[in-house]
């Protein structure tokens, strides 16, 4: 894409999940400023998922309409599947289509693992991962069958790399990377493009936890640009972009070259000694599927073999 095309979104659908405030609200704001008809869902419950009212998408629908932009408001939680086909099904009655898709609604349990409940982990798990994935089956045949989709997930850096506290929360955002791995290879033969949006952003999820002056860096306004490039026409698949206060990084998950130590008995011993071998990452290659990783060690015991 050159720097010059503008990316829009006249003629296009955007469903956006959790966006009754923060960067929700600012994704869909945001496509419907560059032409997209919005599907603001929210379920208008706290932080950790309590209550729900369906005022916070009607008042983001409101400012939409009154930037002169198309958009409707739906309350159903991204835990019900049914709520969630009824949401897509009035999107394509009014609309005819659904072209985008941004699961980012989410909730958040913050509790060590000794002190996490198993019901804090399955139901913050219920909500990123099984929410995400209700969304997206509930468009799939849908773009399937008109042949265009972009679908962002949204991880994070707590599901990239940790973060104390949030267990639940990262092992539900790294199993989206996982879910659009998948997916990007299973669509792309009708044009559905899968991606991941690693977002550093101030919302109502992270107030109270920085100082002022990173709170202002880390406007969610920040985060967008990487969103609409993932949900564009001319968007990238497979990639997980991470945003915020303005600097766009990208993250991968990578392979080392490795090292053939053979299956004898003292194979556990080998592989300790040369553990240090098998994860220097000089030469590391990003697999294009999760065949490589079985390619690259039969090729190696091929190879030895022949020796």
């Amino acid at each position: 894409m050159s720097s010059n095309s503008s990316i829009e979104f006249s003629g296009r659908v955007a469903i956006v999940t959790g966006a009754g405030g923060g960067l929700g609200r600012q994704h869909a704001l945001a496509l419907a400023a560059r032409g997209a008809k919005v599907v603001v869902n929210d379920l208008g419950g706290a932080v950790d998922g309590a209550g729900a009212s369906v005022s916070a998408a009607q008042a983001v629908v409101d400012e939409i309409k009154a930037a002169g932009g198309e958009a409707m408001a739906n309350g159903a939680s991204v835990t019900d599947f049914e709520a969630v086909q009824a949401m897509v099904q009035q999107a394509m009655d009014t609309w005819g289509r659904v072209d985008i898709l941004v699961n980012n609604a989410g909730i958040l349990r913050d509790k060590s693992f000794a002190k996490m409940d198993v019901a804090d982990f399955k139901r913050v798990v219920d909500v990123h991962l099984m929410g995400a994935m209700h969304c997206t089956k509930a468009v799939w045949a849908i773009m399937n069958a008109q042949k265009y989709g972009r679908i962002v997930m949204t991880t994070s850096s707590s599901g990239l790399y940790g973060n104390f506290g949030q267990s639940n929360y990262g092992a539900a955002k790294l199993a989206l990377v996982g879910f659009m791995q998948t997916l990007a290879i299973e669509g792309a033969k009708n044009d559905i493009r899968v991606n991941c949006l690693a977002p550093t952003a101030a919302t109502r999820m992270t107030e109270g936890l920085m100082p002022q002056e990173v709170l202002d860096a880390l406007k969610p306004e920040a985060v967008v640009p990487a969103m609409l490039v993932l949900a564009a026409r001319d968007a990238p698949t497979r990639t997980i972009l991470c945003a915020g206060a303005g600097t766009f990084e990208s993250a991968n998950i990578t392979l080392t070259e490795g090292v053939f130590i053979g299956i004898g008995g003292d194979a556990p011993e080998r592989l300790a000694a040369r553990l240090v071998e098998v994860t220097d990452r000089t030469g590391e290659t990003v697999p294009q599927s999760g065949a490589a990783q079985g390619t690259n060690e039969v090729g190696k015991a091929m190879a030895a073999a022949k020796r």
